[in-house]
């Protein structure tokens, strides 16, 4: 199982140096993914949970491309609809053939009203939307003398049933984001009998989970899996691999903007999960 994690693309304490810094140090701790966020119109409804400087994610990514060698790269969720799809296809081609092949799409239809009207794009819309630009997308790829023939993943976020309902029929991967165990538990069962009912393959399993690391044990029937002691974290990791899943990114953002201007206790976290997921070898092991 590959564990990847969200970086904060945003946010007052967001520049390029600290985003070169989230580069190389989930780099070089030996996570797998490295992921960013959507968004292009800072609209009020956007700024309240990720205020400017919001960095557009392909351009981020490209950048990073250029100064890590080995870790993925990924998007947490492109939104579809915010971008003809021949655009969209075109740079995600491009960002996977420059970086070697490591580019992860993740994609959703959205959420924020404000932000879909300033682009002109039906908010009422966005789930065919999403469809269509997926379906177009992949149309697009199947032309590899122009896009290449490497074979780009496509996750497809969404809680809801459509989302789960989409991505078997146009994903790779089903990518929900920020949930409970018990609620993940129950819709891997629902992805399941959607997949039947279509007579599809269930896509693979790659949620995006909290990152809060606390002293003290998290509690009741609302603890989000990734909250809590390092105990807790590291047994939700292990619940998610035996439950399938195929990869899995710790998301450190606890919704405060102010957040982004301390990114140290951040990787402070994502430095303890690395030390449990990779604890040194023993002199034995060693020889």
């Amino acid at each position: 199982m590959k564990i990847g994690v969200n970086v904060l693309n945003f946010g007052p304490g967001s520049d390029p140096g600290v985003l070169r810094s989230w580069a190389r140090t989930v780099e070089s701790l030996g996570f797998d993914l490295l992921m960013v966020s959507d968004h292009i119109a800072i609209t009020p409804d956007v700024a309240e949970h990720y205020p400017a400087p919001f960095y557009e994610p392909f351009t981020t990514l490209s950048w990073l491309a250029g100064l890590t060698t080995r870790v993925r790269l990924g998007t947490t969720v492109l939104i579809a609809p915010y971008r003809h799809p021949l655009l969209t296809a075109r740079m995600a081609a491009n960002l996977h053939e420059l970086s070697g092949g490591r580019l992860v799409l993740g994609v959703g239809a959205g959420w924020a009203r404000q932000e879909f009207a300033a682009l002109g794009v039906p908010f009422e819309r966005r789930g065919q939307l999403t469809d269509e630009h997926l379906r177009n997308m992949r149309a697009a790829w199947a032309d590899t003398a122009s896009y290449g023939d490497r074979k780009i993943p496509v996750w497809v976020g969404g809680n809801s049933d459509a989302g789960l309902r989409r991505a078997v029929r146009l994903g790779d991967a089903w990518h929900p984001l920020r949930c409970t165990m018990p609620w993940l538990r129950e819709a891997a069962v629902r992805l399941k009998a959607f997949a039947d009912d279509q007579r599809l393959p269930a896509p693979a399993l790659a949620p995006r989970i909290a990152l809060r690391l606390t002293e003290a044990p998290v509690g009741g029937p609302g603890r989000l899996a990734g909250e809590g002691t390092i105990d807790q974290i590291m047994d939700d990791l292990d619940q998610l691999r035996l439950l399938g899943a195929e990869a899995v990114v710790l998301d450190p953002y606890d919704g405060d903007p102010r957040e982004t201007c301390h990114p140290q206790a951040a990787w402070q976290a994502l430095d303890t999960v690395a030390a449990h997921l990779h604890p040194p070898r023993t002199r034995t092991e060693q020889s």
